[in-house]
């Protein structure tokens, strides 16, 4: 038998040799590969480094470090991600939730206070991840969900019950369609937005996930159109419209939202510094009203 440091080393050399692999942390994800079939955290692993490893969790740590190898991504492997404090289950169904998507969460959070009642929606919740953050941090909302697969919301849905977050309600709807008039004070959404033809969907992390929840029209910007086009059915006035969009799209969803009338229009930038969310609001004025 080997020593857990050794096949550490191993599996570290292996993934760093990954020509589908290019900017990982190598060890880190040696270990995160280890802890899960051992079943541990990083402590026990750094205390018992020195311990031989049994044949059938090597054999079962080898497997999995021969899918990551493939390219398969890690949140996949693993069946879960961290987003927003929040450990998440997700599958192939579902987009992989990403840190620059807490940017639009937190500007969310901005816009609805956190002791009223309010009623947010969040389209294409795939995992649940910007509606279960939301709904955690604002436990007087009541926060709906809704996704056009049935497989990625049955994750939702399963993600709110683990983690016991109970003002969430998941709906089966593409987009707007099963909504009726209902009308919500805040709605945010990360639609799809890739060009369909983006070389990037072949490669990394997105060849594995999803097309439906990543691409979208020869400009990538077809669903954004379609929400933009129906959201003041949907907004109560003042409310709020948001979106998570490509580095390159700012100026073109700006003028989309200005178009359909949606005023206070604004966008902000990701942990990079790129243009990533733009936010809108409904103009129409009632006697009591959120800034």
């Amino acid at each position: 038998m080997n020593s857990i440091r050794a096949v550490l080393l191993q599996a570290q050399a292996q993934l760093n040799n990954a020509p589908l692999l290019d900017a990982i942390d190598a060890r880190y994800e040696s270990q995160l590969l280890l802890q899960h079939a051992l079943k541990v955290n990083r402590a026990w692993l750094i205390a018992h480094e020195n311990d031989d490893l049994a044949a059938d969790i090597q054999h079962k740590f080898n497997t999995l470090i021969q899918r990551r190898i493939g390219g398969e991504p890690i949140a996949y492997i693993l069946g879960c991600r961290e987003f927003y404090g929040l450990n998440l289950a997700v599958t192939p169904a579902t987009l992989i939730p990403r840190p620059d998507t807490e940017i639009l969460v937190d500007i969310a959070l901005e816009k609805i206070p956190a002791n009223q009642a309010a009623q947010i929606l969040d389209l294409g919740t795939g995992t649940g991840a910007i509606a279960l953050a939301i709904a955690q941090q604002r436990p007087q909302a009541q926060v709906t969900g809704v996704d056009a697969s049935k497989p990625a919301l049955e994750v939702a849905i399963s993600n709110s019950q683990q983690l016991h977050i109970a003002n969430t309600h998941f709906i089966l709807s593409d987009w707007f369609n099963d909504l009726n008039d209902t009308r919500f004070d805040v709605i945010v959404s990360n639609p799809p937005y890739i060009e369909e033809a983006d070389a990037h969907l072949k490669q990394g992390d997105l060849r594995f996930e999803p097309i439906s929840a990543l691409a979208s029209g020869a400009d990538g910007l077809d669903d954004i159109r379609r929400i933009i086009d129906s959201c003041l059915i949907h907004l109560k006035p003042q409310g709020w419209l948001m979106f998570e969009h490509g580095y390159n799209q700012a100026e073109t969803v700006r003028e989309l939202m200005a178009q359909t009338g949606l005023v206070a229009i604004e966008t902000f930038k990701d942990l990079g510094g790129n243009d990533r969310v733009t936010i809108g609001k409904n103009p129409l004025i009632v006697s009591t009203h959120w800034d």
